[in-house]
């Protein structure tokens, strides 16, 4: 597969050097093309796209209230839809802060419901546009300004992936910008399909989980070859693996975030644990559910 050339993202947005949201935008609008509407509720996204008069992202944005993403996308879609203009894709866009939080009772409804809106998360694992705090996609032992050392977050991350399924929508998908061939794709696919899409695309950040801003795509691929962040597809309630990891330990990955600077082994061992525990449960929904 070819990446489509055509760049409709513009290169001066404001996004901090080597952010991953903003590397997630431009290869979804690739896929997506100039006939797209994309929500986007207070978080990075409000920022990257430039102060009022200026939209960096290319295509018409409408900025909406954190809680509401998937409900005003939802909205314009149907009214493209009552003015028989079908062919305009709507994508509501919003950080882990308003998906796995703030915004999940409207994202349930719109899931609920059916709409036909692609949803995107772009996971940066904290409200990393107010000032680093911990948000439920925060995973464990890691330092923000609201679990300071030695208070780390001590919860799992919140496994939105099953979340969404339970409402039987077609389409979800988990991505990240290492991988752009496969993130493209799935984007192509949800556009392709009538009804709720999800894709949960893991989108680190220099700033908020420390590390220096050339090592994104080596984090997000390490994320991925650790098994702490999954690439797979549930399409039509078929779970579909697109990447089998190497398992390799996952102290390559902590090591290069300053979040992690201050986990103890203990809070390392319980991650490693859980890393276990959510892939028998995939590779059970794999072999049965396919």
């Amino acid at each position: 597969m070819k990446i489509p050339k055509d760049e409709i993202l513009k290169p001066n947005h404001l996004a901090c050097p080597g952010c991953g949201a903003a590397l997630a935008m431009r290869l979804a609008l690739k896929a997506l093309g100039r006939k797209t509407v994309i929500v986007i509720p207070a978080c990075c996204w409000t920022v990257i796209n430039g102060p009022w008069g200026k939209n960096y992202a290319g295509v018409p944005v409408f900025h909406t209230a954190f809680e509401t993403t998937a409900a005003v996308a939802a909205g314009i879609k149907a009214s493209l839809e009552m003015q028989g203009k079908d062919d305009i894709t709507v994508v509501g866009w919003a950080g882990d802060g308003g998906t796995f939080d703030i915004g999940l009772q409207a994202l349930s409804g719109a899931a609920e419901r059916n709409d036909d809106i692609i949803y995107v998360c772009y996971d940066n694992e904290a409200y990393m546009n107010t000032g680093i705090q911990r948000s439920s996609a925060t995973p464990i032992g890691a330092e923000t300004t609201t679990t300071p050392a030695p208070m780390l977050k001590n919860r799992p991350k919140k496994d939105l992936m099953e979340l969404v399924a339970a409402h039987s929508v077609p389409y979800i998908a988990s991505a990240t910008v290492a991988y752009p061939v496969d993130l493209i794709k799935k984007f192509e696919k949800a556009k392709s399909k009538k009804g709720f899409k999800l894709i949960h695309i893991l989108t680190p950040c220099p700033p908020g989980h420390k590390f220096p801003e050339d090592k994104t795509i080596e984090i997000s691929k390490l994320a991925v070859e650790t098994g702490i962040f999954p690439l797979y597809e549930i399409e039509d309630g078929r779970y579909k693996l697109n990447k089998k990891p190497k398992f390799t330990g996952i102290e390559e990955y902590l090591k290069l975030q300053g979040r992690f600077r201050n986990i103890s082994e203990k809070e390392m061992e319980v991650i490693k644990e859980n890393i276990k525990e959510r892939w028998r449960r995939l590779e059970i929904k794999f072999e049965y559910f396919n």
